[in-house]
């Protein structure tokens, strides 16, 4: 059964009519075929925002952080995870925009309908506690930028606070992505600085597509850092925030092929910048006695400046601002989303700030708490930094199992239902991931486990991971059983929306997925506990 627009769960009006991109306009009603690759290329255009403002943002000042740190104390030895964690960046964004321009609804208030008040508490509260503190991450790294710029710190941190506010405050949908990707482009300029810097390219392609560890360095501490890449490179705040944008944009199923061009857009530049960000690091400390000594992104910048020039240092704290800009006004957007969305509020960038209190309030007050915190003086800034990206890692596995669950239900996606593929890729992830925390654990609890021993839990976690997969082929049952409603026209495809939340069929989870669910609650528990001693023994220590 198709359902027009009009009869779709779209919560908030301004959700609904033309498209207004940075770019270009595509009007509500336009369904003309895009015949040429002119045509083609201008429709590109209007809908390119989503993607690389998700993408580029994830390089904020945690990712500058915990790449940097990387780089300065391993070298170019862990590039190899950002090749692996590729695919994962796709197929997780590429799921969530789905979700968005099928459903017209946002993440949170989706786990709230379909799996009760309990995980859709838990993740809205989950999804405000980490966005909080990764927004102060990010004021971190403009204060850290702007003390090697020589501007002061009070007026910097100030007007950045404004600025921010200001460019999502303004009622206009486009002006703000016009702002924002006017930040994407600037973080460009990592390009320019690796030419200068001159790594070993030979060396950079080869730890890029080999995996290796580190030969020294304590395994527990190289663990928390792959763990911390993955938080920071594939983090929970992007799926809320993406899939919330494609719906304030307007984006309808009719344009999500244009939407995974722009992903995928959006991809290749975090991947320049994170390679471009560890190399950078590694070429500078080699050799040199700061090597295996990581302290700040700022300390970063002024041993750029030491051994490479003025310029580059300027140019990589200058790429930290516009990263830090870009993370905040992207985090902090999709946390009030998120809240709204649960609450029922008016949220969309389409709307005045008098049209929507509470949306702009959200936003505004993270903002403001995050800069006040880093304008106090004594606050542990550089183990809260790591301690928010090894956090967003070992939160990743619970995100990953709602979005598969979520778009293997039929009531909620229809046509556009998972492949058997994406469910079976994506139950590796959740594995590894789950496998990653698992050696995490083990490397806390007996920090010097051998290479033997930690074989030996991969082989346990490998188990584990086989019984995910095997869970999330169950649920691939579900797509193979509507694979017959999946066969659609490409017409009749681009125009099925969900219908309204109040008639949706209730969700009937099978035993195996609620017996996973509660290994679920288990394994955060465990998980996140961990990652808190861990912290406070690098603090202590």
């Amino acid at each position: 059964m198709q359902n027009k627009v009009k009869d779709a769960a779209v919560l908030d009006d301004a959700h609904i009519g033309d498209i207004r991109g940075a770019f270009g306009t595509i009007k509500e009603g336009d369904i003309e075929k895009r015949r040429n690759w002119w045509h083609r290329f201008r429709t590109l255009l209007a809908i390119l925002g989503p993607g690389l403002i998700v993408m580029v943002g994830d390089n904020d000042a945690g990712a500058f952080s915990t790449y940097a740190q990387a780089g300065q104390n391993y070298g170019t030895t862990l590039l190899w995870t950002l090749a692996l964690l590729v695919p994962v960046l796709y197929v997780n964004q590429e799921m969530v925009l789905r979700l968005g321009a099928v459903t017209g609804v946002g993440h949170a208030r989706l786990i709230l309908e379909r799996f009760g008040k309990f995980w859709g508490a838990f993740s809205a509260i989950d999804l405000f506690v980490l966005n909080a503190l990764t927004i102060v991450t990010e004021f971190i790294g403009i204060s850290l930028a702007l003390d090697f710029l020589g501007i002061p710190k009070l007026l910097g941190v100030v007007c950045a606070a404004a600025l921010i506010m200001i460019a999502v405050s303004t009622g206009d949908f486009r002006r703000f992505e016009r702002f924002s990707l006017v930040l994407v482009f600037g973080s460009l300029l990592l390009v320019p600085l690796l030419l200068m810097v001159h790594p070993p390219v030979a060396q950079i392609g080869f730890d890029f597509l080999v995996p290796g560890l580190p030969k020294d360095g304590k395994l527990s501490d190289v663990m928390l850092l792959i763990i911390g890449i993955v938080g920071t490179t594939v983090a929970p705040w992007q799926l809320f925030f993406q899939q919330s944008y494609v719906i304030d944009k307007r984006v309808t199923p009719r344009f999500i092929r244009y939407e995974r061009a722009d992903l995928w857009l959006g991809i290749v530049l975090v991947v320049i910048g994170a390679v471009a960000i560890i190399a950078v690091a590694a070429a500078t400390f080699a050799g040199r006695p700061e090597f295996g000594n990581f302290e700040d992104a700022g300390a970063v910048a002024t041993a750029i400046a030491n051994y490479h020039g003025r310029l580059p240092g300027i140019l990589f704290a200058v790429t930290l601002l516009d990263a830090s800009l870009i993370g905040a006004a992207a985090v902090s957007l999709s946390t009030a989303y998120a809240v709204a969305d649960v609450l029922s509020l008016k949220h969309s960038l389409h709307r005045k700030p008098t049209d929507a209190k509470a949306f702009y309030a959200i936003y505004g007050l993270l903002i403001a708490g995050a800069a006040a915190l880093v304008l106090i003086p004594g606050v542990p800034l550089g183990v809260l930094t790591n301690a928010v990206q090894t956090l967003a890692g070992v939160l990743l596995p619970s995100a990953s199992v709602f979005l598969l669950l979520l778009c293997n239900d039929k009531e909620v996606l229809g046509p556009w239902v998972n492949t058997r593929f994406t469910n079976l890729f994506t139950g590796v992830i959740v594995s590894v991931l789950v496998m990653l925390s698992i050696i995490l654990t083990a490397a806390v609890m007996w920090p010097d486990i051998s290479g033997r021993a930690i074989t030996m839990v991969l082989a346990g976690g490998s188990v584990i991971g086989a019984g995910v997969v095997f869970a999330s082929q169950l649920v691939a049952r579900g797509a193979g059983r509507s694979q017959a409603a999946s066969v659609l026209r490409r017409g009749d495809r681009d125009t099925w929306r969900m219908p309204p939340l109040h008639r949706l069929k209730p969700l009937s989870l099978s035993f195996s997925n609620r017996l996973w669910m509660g290994v679920l609650r288990t394994y955060l528990v465990v998980a996140v506990g961990m990652v808190i001693y861990k912290v406070i023994e690098v603090a202590a220590g």
